[in-house]
């Protein structure tokens, strides 16, 4: 069969349920073009800056889309075969994940551009609000962890292509920050020298471009920092991430995501001609079965590794995080909400396919996930007549991008929610809260992390499990949040179509945690070595039972307002002000 059958099939339906699916919740949720956003009340110019909506798109895009797309889908083919995968990115993007982002940016810009987790403040209780605060933070900091040790590995590692040439590590370093110094100049030239953004983008896009080519032939090389490059790398990303962070959004966020998003766009072209005109075949095993030696079974594995292509609570927190501030009408949440996780749920098909035509047991098919993709864009890239050393750099470059992207917005959340626990304003304070966030990744790059037979492990690899069912489980915690927002405002259609995933999000992530802290007990109870994943799970445990209960709490002791009247009009949402 050719791979292009069902990615045709996939990418229809994502279409139809845009179109469809997507009108219906905007309706349902009461959009209205006329009605003020937080971005436009509380205009300040650095975190509240109404945005066109295709300026936004791009820089949300590029935001939410990093590496879980990529290594999540393409390590449940490998083990479960690609229809489980497959299955899952399709069904879960439509009526969870996309459903899940927008209406995570419709509560937010409902709520002032306030969190999800203020958002649970006013509809359940402080003490919810402190335990989902905590929760979200703990997930912010896995995030960081996981991603940048695997943006570092990637600058450091090198990849041989079949002609003996080789595609430096080294180089794609060199290609990255080339790209972060154009998103920053760049936004320097719209900002401070109003330059048209027509014209911007004809200047630095193709700069991108540029950037690849000389990237290889300058590639750089850093000393070793305790006995490894890699953490050099850790250290370095991790002082780009308290940077861009705390500097204006105009600066780097926006216009490194709007290039960013135009990367994406390009890996999908790409992607969409290499499938079509390829003539490539599936030569991956559908299904593999539903045990994985190597992962454990597909019930709840499946669901905590293909995390981000099928729902992320990470795109909560940037909804409701940096996404809200910048809506500039209300009705934009249908494309950048609804329309941003399926975009997203096409990355993850993408990826899957590079599985597809692989064969099992083949040395391609052994790889690290990042090379399987790097490869793969590079095989679609052919039919173009494109060098192959461009090609696979483009490709490990598209891949550390996604990643750039997201970790310079999870550290700014980290501060944002730093900020808002302190009670905490101010420059200074920013980058307290920076720092706050930062320190934790710091002392786990440090750390020397091993498995259960001693083996040295890479710390992204430790936490990618830990950092599926967390993810995940935040996904669960802000449609929990937003379930309760809706009852209580009467919206009870819109509340039972967040309610439903959420419970089956609910389930197969305190599913997965279980199975970890079983695993965890077993190992201490046989001498095992430290292990951080067993007590995160534990804490990560804990804290959802009780957000629940508090859920259940806010729910049976609050009078609930009468059912809205069918066809009446949504209930009047508050205006903003800057004192509230």
């Amino acid at each position: 069969m050719p791979v292009a059958v069902p990615f045709l099939i996939a990418l229809g339906l994502f279409a139809i349920a845009f179109v469809s699916y997507g009108r219906i919740l905007a309706r349902l949720f009461g959009l209205d073009p006329a009605r003020p956003t937080p971005a436009v009340e509380l205009q300040d110019g650095a975190d509240f800056v109404p945005t066109r909506r295709a300026y936004l798109l791009g820089q949300h895009f590029s935001a939410i889309t990093a590496a879980g797309p990529i290594v999540g889908p393409i390590v449940a083919g490998i083990y479960f075969g690609w229809l489980p995968a497959l299955l899952w990115i399709v069904i879960g993007a439509i009526f969870i994940g996309a459903m899940h982002d927008f209406s995570a940016l419709v509560g937010s810009i409902r709520h002032r551009a306030r969190s999800v987790a203020e958002i649970v403040r006013e509809h359940m209780s402080q003490r919810a609000f402190l335990l989902f605060m905590g929760f979200v933070w703990l997930a912010l900091v896995y995030i960081i962890i996981a991603f940048t040790d695997i943006t570092a590995r990637a600058f450091v590692d090198s990849l041989s292509l079949p002609d003996g040439r080789v595609v430096a590590g080294g180089g794609v370093a060199t290609a990255s920050i080339l790209y972060l110094g154009l998103g920053l100049l760049m936004g320097l030239s719209l900002h401070w020298l109003r330059l048209p953004l027509w014209l911007a983008t004809l200047i630095f896009l193709p700069l991108v471009g540029l950037a690849i080519v000389y990237g290889q032939k300058y590639p750089i090389a850093l000393p070793a920092i305790g006995g490894s490059a890699v953490r050099t790398w850790d250290y370095l990303i991790l002082a780009y991430c308290g940077i861009a962070s705390v500097i204006p959004v105009w600066a780097l966020l926006q216009p490194r995501g709007y290039l960013g998003g135009f990367f994406l766009y390009t890996v999908l072209f790409v992607a969409l001609a290499g499938i079509l005109l390829g003539g490539d075949r599936v030569l991956y095993p559908a299904f593999l079965g539903f045990n994985s030696e190597r992962l454990g079974p597909l019930f709840p594995v499946l669901f905590i590794t293909v995390a981000c292509g099928a729902c992320s609570g990470f795109h909560g927190i940037v909804c409701s995080g940096t996404t809200s501030k910048q809506l500039q009408r209300e009705t934009d949440a249908h494309l950048i909400g609804y329309g941003g996780m399926l975009l997203e749920g096409v990355v993850a098909v993408v990826s899957l396919v590079t599985v597809m035509v692989l064969v099992q047991g083949s040395e391609a098919a052994a790889g690290d996930p990042n090379l399987i993709y790097a490869r793969g864009i590079g095989n679609f890239l052919r039919v173009f007549g494109v060098d192959s050393t461009f090609a696979v750099a483009f490709g490990l470059l598209a891949f550390t991008t996604f990643v750039y992207d997201t970790l310079d917005v999870a550290t700014r959340l980290g501060r944002y929610i730093f900020q808002e626990l302190a009670g905490a304003r101010g420059r200074r304070m920013a980058w307290v809260a920076t720092l706050a966030t930062l320190v934790l990744p710091a002392l786990f790059m440090s750390a020397t992390l091993r498995d259960a037979r001693g083996n040295e492990v890479p710390a992204w690899r430790v936490f990618w499990t830990i950092f599926g069912s967390s993810n995940q489980l935040l996904a669960a915690l802000t449609l929990l949040g937003l379930t309760v927002w809706l009852l209580r405002t009467g919206r009870r259609t819109a509340a039972w179509l967040v309610a439903l995933p959420m419970a089956f999000m609910m389930t197969m992530t305190l599913w997965s945690l279980l199975r970890m802290l079983s695993a965890w007990v077993e190992r201490l109870s046989t001498g095992g070595g430290v292990d951080p994943v067993g007590p995160t799970a534990l804490i990560l445990a804990v804290l959802a039972v009780f957000l629940i209960l508090e859920g259940h709490r806010s729910l049976s002791s609050r009078r609930q307002p009468a059912a809205a009247t069918p066809g009446a009009p949504a209930p009047a949402e508050p205006r903003y002000n800057r004192d509230t």
